[in-house]
């Protein structure tokens, strides 16, 4: 069983821990801008798009919180992986930045910067944020967590402003951030992004951090 993982530069060492602190045996293919090997996608089972700094924006406009240089290679390296990742119908889950890659992939777009006020609820500053959620019943998402409302950690200042065609927002937070997407057609693909980190949750055996992962990997065949 392989997982392909995008590498990052933030943190990137807890998202193999996650998966291999499920079972030691699952491969990890690392899928890296820096080597360009988005071919590997056909190598592995399932996808996961990680998080990171924010997505070069399409006009070039200064903004609240913004990196001190974007990472352009990443962003169009991704965006193949992505598209291949589609085309051989293999199981997606996008995590924070992973999320809005995938929306801004189908067409939809973002909130450079959330504002001050959500930011003092999603914005991470020395931690990750800790907020509520409400998933709505009529969803993939809702069968797999089981759970309405949920405790979530959060480390972002962006969001969905429009979303992308084919994909249907499914968790909000209290300030209607969306917090989860999945596609409107779960039955042809798996496809499913989160806003927060289930990766590193204080509690791993949240439904909102195990139930996702375990998702994935059911869906190929663990």
């Amino acid at each position: 069983m392989k997982i392909g993982l995008t590498f990052s530069e933030s943190n990137y060492a807890n998202y193999p821990k996650w998966i291999k602190e499920t079972d030691a045996t699952i491969e990890i293919i690392e899928l890296s801008y820096e080597v360009n090997n988005w071919q590997d996608v056909a190598l592995c089972d399932a996808i996961i798009f990680t998080g990171g700094i924010d997505m070069d924006p399409i006009e070039k406009i200064a903004y609240a919180n913004a990196p001190k240089e974007f990472n352009l290679a990443r962003d169009r390296f991704e965006m193949a992986v992505l598209a291949k990742a589609l085309d051989k119908k293999k199981p997606i889950l996008g995590i924070c930045r992973g999320l809005q890659l995938i929306n801004v992939y189908w067409g939809g777009s973002l909130h450079l910067d959330n504002g001050d006020a959500k930011n003092k609820i999603h914005r991470r500053e020395s931690e990750d944020k800790i907020h509520r959620i409400q998933v709505e019943k009529d969803s993939l998402f809702y069968s797999i967590v089981q759970q309405e409302f949920g405790n979530v950690n959060s480390a972002h200042h962006q969001s969905i402003d429009v979303l992308g065609s084919g994909l249907k927002a499914v968790a909000h937070s209290k300030d209607r951030v969306i917090e989860v997407i999945e596609s409107t057609n779960p039955d042809e693909q798996f496809l499913l992004a989160v806003q927060w980190h289930p990766e590193r949750m204080a509690d791993l055996e949240s439904p909102f951090s195990k139930n996702i992962l375990r998702a994935l990997l059911e869906k190929i065949g663990y």
